[in-house]
């Protein structure tokens, strides 16, 4: 399974709830929807998803941190962070170097959070197979990796559809099946290509772990429809850092993350 940051837009569409967002009021006695957004095509943008990597310590490592937050234990999750030296990155090195490294992770994802959205995340992270060395960190290594695709073609695209990056994922796999409603059986009325797709705002969060959840996306045909949010992912989104000490892997810092 990869989709290791569908909380990222299940953390997003919460967030322009509480706001008053537009998938929201249609919730609420005596309010009416507003009116869907204009759907238009736009020209499809070719991307390949990162590649996993093959590190087979790196995959007993994602095993174990898989098992310990399917127990939700605390314990043996601070076994697998650094100690000393864990960085948390948003605009600047925001974490706290007089705790520990457990203290500064377990603020970055909201593991307090009554809903475990901070465990979900987790979760999401312990299936994500694709990580990748940045330039300027040399044996850190972040996940997940970056899609490849045309910065400037991704510039000109946005541009074009007067929207944010932040509002636009991509297929982890060709032929994506994009459904008439929020259901696995309703009709699907197009499969996605390996191209980036626009993510509508009024994607809702499942109501529990076990509901299954969908996005709301826009194709590039001009079309709008539901797809399984495991099957996106999300550009710009969070990342979490490992590297080897003594052999073992451990989780050495975040990027992005809940305010400090």
């Amino acid at each position: 399974m990869r989709r290791p940051l569908t909380a990222v837009f299940m953390i997003a569409a919460a967030t322009m709830a509480l706001a008053g967002g537009p998938g929201w009021a249609q919730q609420l006695p005596g309010l009416k929807p507003p009116p869907p957004p204009p759907i238009k095509a736009y020209q499809p943008l070719a991307v390949t998803p990162p590649a996993p990597l093959n590190d087979p310590s790196f995959v007993a490592f994602r095993n174990q941190l898989g098992q310990i937050v399917s127990h939700k234990d605390r314990a043996g999750l601070g076994k697998l962070v650094v100690a000393q030296n864990f960085f948390w990155i948003q605009d600047k090195d925001v974490a706290d170097a007089h705790k520990s490294g457990i203290d500064n992770l377990v603020k970055a994802v909201g593991l307090d959070a009554q809903d475990d959205s901070g465990w979900q995340i987790l979760a999401g992270f312990a299936n994500e197979p694709s990580a990748a060395e940045p330039p300027q960190q040399k044996g850190v290594f972040c996940a997940p990796a970056d899609p490849n695709l045309d910065p400037n073609a991704f510039e000109e695209l946005v541009k074009a559809t007067q929207t944010d990056p932040s509002e636009w994922g991509y297929p982890i796999k060709n032929g994506v099946e994009v459904h008439a409603a929020a259901q696995p059986n309703s009709p699907v009325i197009e499969k996605l290509g390996m191209a980036l797709v626009r993510v509508l705002p009024d994607s809702s969060p499942p109501s529990s772990p076990n509901e299954p959840f969908f996005i709301h996306v826009a194709t590039p045909s001009g079309k709008a429809g539901f797809v399984d949010g495991q099957s996106i992912s999300p550009l710009g989104g969070d990342q979490m850092c490992y590297t080897k000490q003594a052999g073992a892997w451990k989780i050495t810092g975040y990027l992005g993350g809940a305010s400090p």
